[in-house]
This record gives structure tokens, sequence and C-alpha cells, in this order.
């Protein structure tokens, strides 16, 4: 286990030297998508009783903030190793795929925490929120950062330019999370949008972390859980199986 806890420390270090980046900046970014979207839209939008639009948006953005990061972490350390030249030295090590695995998740999920619970604390400042069922905000913002962050090995074992790696990011997870009902719910949306969010993996995975606050959402808790759990497990599996046969990281 050594070896496991020396590439988790050697991500932890990687990311938190430049925390201003890794850290701050996704914390600003979330509080200014909080001030423009609520003062926009707070007086135009009611969708749940009793719940103001600002209570509502809080928890969809604390989740984005761990989606983005978690993804951001391990994509750019697995490009960043391949275009350097020294992913060489983590392959040529007795690691074995799994280790390196969840070495690079267990960081990413780290960062993606750090960064949610950084937009949370600094909104609890200023507006009030419940806490309806604790459990289910810690599963859901876990299971959602190793989603992400597997997501984003397979991303980084992909691409071999900072442009793929951008492709990637901006035409595959960006869509998947802005229209994953951080900004709305989608019982506002017509039939035909309605039906293919439930196509979005993403958006079991905000609207099971929202429940966790209010003990409201649009699907059940129970199967927003069982499909974040299977499209972990899916991503895991695949991510394994891609450092195992050494696909574009091995000559």
């Amino acid at each position: 286990m050594t070896g496991f806890f020396t590439l988790f420390h050697k991500e932890l270090i990687r990311f938190w030297k430049v925390s201003l980046q890794t850290i701050l900046a996704p914390i600003v970014a979330s509080l200014l998508y909080l001030l423009i979207f609520s003062h926009i839209l707070r007086t135009h939008v009611v969708i749940y009783p009793d719940i103001s639009y600002i209570q509502f948006l809080i928890p969809g953005l604390v989740m984005m903030a761990i989606l983005q990061n978690s993804f951001a972490n391990a994509s750019s350390s697995l490009i960043q190793s391949k275009m350097s030249g020294n992913i060489v030295f983590i392959l040529l090590s007795p690691l074995s795929p799994q280790e390196i695995f969840f070495a690079y998740i267990l960081a990413s999920v780290t960062r993606g925490l750090m960064v949610g619970i950084g937009v949370l604390l600094m909104t609890l400042l200023f507006f009030n929120i419940p806490l309806h069922q604790p459990l289910f905000i810690v599963l859901f913002a876990i299971i959602g950062g190793g989603l992400l962050g597997a997501l984003g090995v397979i991303a980084g074992i992909w691409a071999e330019k900072i442009d793929q790696l951008a492709a990637f990011q901006n035409f595959i997870i960006l869509p998947l999370t802005f229209l994953s009902g951080v900004f709305y719910s989608i019982h506002s949306l017509p039939t035909n949008w309605q039906q293919l969010s439930y196509l979005n993996p993403l958006f079991y995975m905000i609207d099971g972390f929202r429940y966790g606050f209010f003990g409201l959402s649009d699907v059940s808790p129970y199967l927003s859980l069982s499909i974040a759990i299977t499209f972990f497990l899916a991503t895991a599996l695949l991510a394994i199986s891609l450092l195992k046969i050494g696909y574009k990281i091995r000559n």
C-alpha cells in the first residue's frame, strides 16, 4: 500500500501547490454564478413551496463544483504526465492498475470536496439552507466526484494533446453539467426535454444531492443513487481496463 499512498500524496501536493487556481478560483466562479442567476431569476422562478430560488440553486452549484473539479484534477494530471513523459515512472512502479486508478480517484474526490465545501460554507454565511438527509449529501458528493474522476482518468488516457482534452470537457462534460438541472427543475421543461434529461447521468447526481438538503426531488433519491453507483462502476471498470492494456500510455 506504500506505493498507493505515495501516488495519492503526490496528487494531493500537485493541486495544493497551485491552490489559488485549483481551489480558490472555482469557489469564486461558483459564487459569481449564484450572484448572477439569483439576482436575475429569484423573483421569476418558484420550484418548491417554501424554498426560495437561491436556496434551490445553492446545492446545484455545490455539486457542479464537485463534479467539474473532480474531472479536472484527474484529467489534467494524466495529460500533463503524458506530455512531460514522467508517466513512465508511474508505469514502471510496482503498482497495479487498480492502485493507480484509485489513487487518482481519491485525489480527485478530495479536490472536488474541498471546492464544494468551500462554496457551501461561503453561501451559508449569507443564506440559510436546511439539511434534511446529510447521509445522502455525503453519498452523492463522493459518488459524483468518483464518477467524474473516473471520466477524467479516461479522458486523460485518451487525449494526446491539451486541445483534445479541452474538447472532451467542452463538448461532453460541460453540456452534461449545465443540462443536469443545476439552475432549474426538469419539470419546468417541455416533455421532450424532460425525457432527454433522464438520459443524463449527472442529472441524478444533482437531483439526489439536492434531496439531501430539502427532502424533495424530481425523481426517487434511491433511483438516483442506484444509477449513480451503476455509472461509477461502469466508468471505473473501463478506466481500469484502459490502464491494464496501457492504451495510449505504453509504447
